[in-house]
Formats: structure tokens, C-alpha cells, sequence
């Protein structure tokens, strides 16, 4: 059965830091690309960041570059979404999801002709001001 379990949500005052864990079970982790996405009230999903874990390639949103931070441990089969520098607009539920990496990149780019293989169930994360 494949799983990915987000977990380290909380809520945070604006300025703070959270890390968010992704555990992976039930397929070839390094054949995979892990995304994370985000869910605010009234907005669409949103992009947040990618990486490959066969290769390590790294794919970050604008409104996040500089300030959060996704690695990989092979090892664990978990990714992380280290986030610094909070913003009351960081505030949404963050999921991840897998597919192959070029599936992730597109669909990480709003390209709506991909879509992802498996999805979390999501961790939520509040910035207070």
C-alpha cells in the first residue's frame, strides 16, 4: 500500500521557522519525485517546492526561494520542507505528493495536462502576525 504522511505542521508567529516531514512507504523511493503543495482558503493549489530523489534536483516557487529549503533522506524514505522566515500568506495546508520527475516539474509549473501519482493528506501550517 502506498502511504506519504506529511507531519510538523503548527502554528507559528510570523518570522518563525516550522520543518514539515514527508514519510514514504509502498514504492521505489528513488525512482520518484517528491512535491510539496499548498492549499489556502480561497486560493488555488499552489506549487511549493520538488525534488528529484534520483538525482537531487531541486525546484523552488518564487514565493518561497530564499526562505524554505526541501531535502531528502533516502535512507528514512522522507522528505523535508524546512521553512524559515514565516508569513501569515505561508498559511495553507501543505501536502506532498509523488510522481516521476518530470511529471513533478510540470505540474509543479501549473502544467494541468499532469497530474501527480500519489498525495499525503496533508499537514496544517499557520502563521500568526
Amino acid at each position: 500500500e502506498v502511504q506519504l504522511v506529511e507531519s510538523g505542521g503548527d502554528l507559528v508567529q510570523a518570522g518563525g521557522s516550522l520543518r514539515l516531514s514527508c514519510a514514504v512507504s509502498g514504492f521505489t523511493f528513488d525512482n520518484y519525485a517528491i512535491g510539496w503543495f499548498r492549499e489556502a482558503p480561497g486560493k488555488e493549489r499552489e506549487g511549493v517546492s520538488c525534488i528529484s530523489n534520483s538525482d537531487g534536483s531541486t525546484y523552488y516557487a518564487d514565493s518561497v526561494k530564499g526562505r524554505f529549503t526541501i531535502s531528502s533522506d533516502n535512507a528514512k524514505n522522507t522528505v523535508y520542507l524546512q521553512m524559515n522566515s514565516l508569513k501569515p500568506e505561508d498559511t495553507a495546508i501543505y501536502y506532498c505528493a509523488a510522481a516521476h520527475p518530470v511529471t513533478t516539474i510540470a505540474v509543479m509549473l501549473g502544467d494541468q495536462a499532469y497530474g501527480m501519482d500519489f498525495w499525503g493528506k496533508g499537514t496544517l501550517v499557520t502563521v500568526s502576525s
